[in-house]
């Protein structure tokens, strides 16, 4: 990109080129700095709203803290942005979330200034509230300082940390950035708490009144009135919630007055103790598109800055996401016991519609993926039939809760599982791994991975149907294009279906396997199974394709360790049936950001890899087809 138009940010390799610039400065760099973010990322794609609006915080805190000595943690991360451009990595902003491009989120191998990685919401105050300790106990003379989202300050873990931080009294600041928002709005009656008193409003509008009184009162009435004041401050203020946890209160402050915070924080930085400071920002501050609609600019795909993020047109092909989200209106119609939760993932699980149409029925929990589980657990126990939309990513985060509080107690909880494999850009925080091999395990779950959009809307009615927990698991985007019906049809639990019946070798394929399957069965005259089911598995169809074939090869878009295919290897060991088996699946490996064929491909889940492999396994050469031009 051409740096001309940004003089003083071309200057900025690192924060030390920033500390030394006069404050007067660093409006202008401010401002730069925004624009370069938001032609970098309207080409490249990628999260614009959060960093839109920390542009001038993220300027402060580099600014004043000695960074990397200091010690600087984002939680979550989609703010990074600005702070990836101020820390040496300008020149790669342009290939964020691509093969061998900056990572989308903190990376500690990244970055000396990554000082923690991060992806997941509300860990930022636990993993600074260490590295404080650490530093006291080594007498290192280190700051170390939270940045943390409202969104983020609402989920459990952030409280945890408070609390703990309180006790111990270490050398924290914390940074609350609210913006009101985390990727939808927030929710819940803490956040309109928060909402309510971290504006300052009620109290500074009685204050006001109460200034005009006491001018005109007697000295010493004046006096009890100000003592009086104090305690009415401590029954209203923000500053009194978090100094009954152990921390001192500053602020609210403009969070988009670059010199103002720049002021304060150094004056914060020479106090000692756990502290937090409360900015008041907006998301997508400095691109009025952004401003007026901060759920659609969260995250972009490239886009003209000019002409804004397009609308209407073609209507996108049906994905995945569509398909639970027609299939829960759908349901909701017939099943007036259904229920609709997400943990603050409306737009991205699909529940826009249901909420709008069946609000009554419809919960968000906010970033709280642990109560969203045992919540839904709780409605199942009064016979309600409750559907949770997650990314299998973030149900890692409720994983005891899905144990001890609904497996254990064999509830009839659906777990609309998605994001189920490899993801694509956001990368290895996010990739839907581990999901088969963690509830495979379970005793009384019902786990489904469904080969096409037509699967997997009989499958979600299906798992509704079960008296005990199940889950349906499936890819963010499209499948092979299969349409649904319109009907609420289910399947036989735990039947498998066969696809392709051939010779010598049998591919057991597991959700969105099938299709690569299919498409090298013909080459190796293969008989191809659509296993359907992780659990139960079809065990009868398993041994009868290890009687009638030499050699089996499972595939799956899941950890190896683990998975289904340890599953059919399981099920042929009991037998005593001892037959060659090739599993085919995820490494063990964490897989990094990229396209997701790319990512496909890089680890030989596409259909040239899945050639490959078998055909060396089988010691046969398959040749891939031919392109034509």
């Amino acid at each position: 990109m051409d740096m001309s138009a940004y003089p003083l940010l071309e200057g900025i390799d690192e924060p030390a080129h920033l500390r030394e610039l006069p404050p007067g400065q660093l409006p202008r760099l401010a401002s730069q700095l925004r624009e370069y973010l938001l032609n970098s990322v309207a080409r490249s794609g990628g999260h614009l709203g959060a960093g839109l609006g920390a542009v001038e915080l993220t300027v402060a805190l580099h600014y004043v803290l000695n960074t990397p000595h200091d010690r600087l943690v984002w939680d979550v991360g989609h703010q990074c942005y600005p702070h990836k451009i101020l820390t040496g990595r300008r020149r790669e902003i342009g290939r964020i979330r691509k093969v061998d491009g900056p990572a989308g989120f903190p990376a500690r191998d990244e970055s000396a200034y990554d000082t923690f990685g991060v992806g997941h919401s509300s860990t930022s105050i636990s993993a600074a509230l260490g590295m404080a300790l650490a530093a006291r106990q080594q007498g290192a003379g280190r700051k170390t300082c939270a940045v943390i989202g409202d969104g983020g300050m609402t989920a459990g873990e952030a409280f945890e940390a408070l609390n703990h931080a309180g006790d111990v009294r270490p050398d924290l600041l914390v940074v609350l950035n609210d913006n009101e928002m985390s990727i939808s709005e927030n929710v819940g009656a803490l956040n309109k708490t928060f909402a309510r008193l971290l504006s300052g409003g009620v109290y500074g509008n009685l204050r006001e009144e109460a200034k005009n009184v006491l001018e005109r009162m007697p000295a010493p009435m004046r006096e009890f009135a100000k003592r009086a004041e104090e305690h009415v401050k401590g029954m209203m203020v923000p500053g009194t919630f978090f100094e009954e946890l152990g921390f001192q209160y500053f602020g609210p402050v403009d969070g988009h007055d670059v010199e103002g915070l720049v002021e304060v924080l150094g004056r914060l930085r020479e106090l000692d103790g756990p502290r937090i400071l409360h900015c008041v920002t907006r998301k997508g501050k400095g691109y009025p598109r952004a401003e007026a609609d901060p759920i659609a600019y969260h995250g972009v795909k490239p886009f003209d800055p000019a002409a804004g993020l397009k609308s209407g047109g073609q209507p996108a092909p049906l994905n995945f996401t569509d398909v639970f989200s027609q299939w829960l209106c759908d349901m909701a119609e017939a099943e007036p016991r259904l229920w609709g939760i997400t943990p603050a993932m409306r737009e991205g699980s699909g529940l826009v519609e249901f909420a709008n149409r069946f609000p009554d029925r419809y919960l968000d929990t906010g970033i709280a993926e642990q109560h969203a589980v045992t919540l839904a657990a709780g409605i199942a126990c009064e016979g309600d039939r409750p559907v949770l939309a997650i990314y299998s990513t973030f149900l890692q985060r409720g994983y005891d809760q899905l144990i001890h509080d609904v497996a254990l107690q064999n509830l009839p909880v659906l777990f609309a599982i998605d994001r189920a494999g490899l993801v694509g850009a956001d990368g290895a925080t996010h990739q839907g791994a581990f999901d088969l091999s963690f509830m495979r395990c379970l005793p009384n779950m019902t786990v489904m991975a469904p080969a096409d959009e037509a699967e997997c809307r009989q499958m979600l009615s299906t798992g509704l149907s079960i008296p005990g927990p199940s889950a349906v698991r499936y890819p963010k985007g499209r499948g092979p294009g299969t349409v649904p019906s319109s009907d609420l049809d289910t399947l036989p639990v735990g039947q498998a279906q066969v696809r392709r019946r051939g010779q010598r070798v049998a591919l057991l394929a597991f959700g969105t396997m099938t299709a690569p399957a299919e498409a090298i069965a013909e080459e190796l005259d293969a008989t191809v199974v659509n296993m359907r089911f992780v659990k139960p598995l079809d065990e009868d169809c398993v041994q009868a394709m290890a009687r009638d074939h030499d050699c089996l090869v499972t595939l799956e878009e899941n950890v190896v360790a683990g998975g289904a295919g340890s599953a059919v290897a399981e099920c042929l060991q009991q037998q005593g049936i001892q037959r060659p088996i090739l599993h085919i699946g995820l490494p063990d490996a964490y897989v990094q950001h990229g396209e997701r064929d790319e990512q496909l491909e890089l680890v030989g889940l596409d259909t040239d890899g899945i050639r490959r492999r078998v055909s060396e396994w089988l010691g046969i050469e398959l040749a891939s087809p031919q392109t034509t031009d």
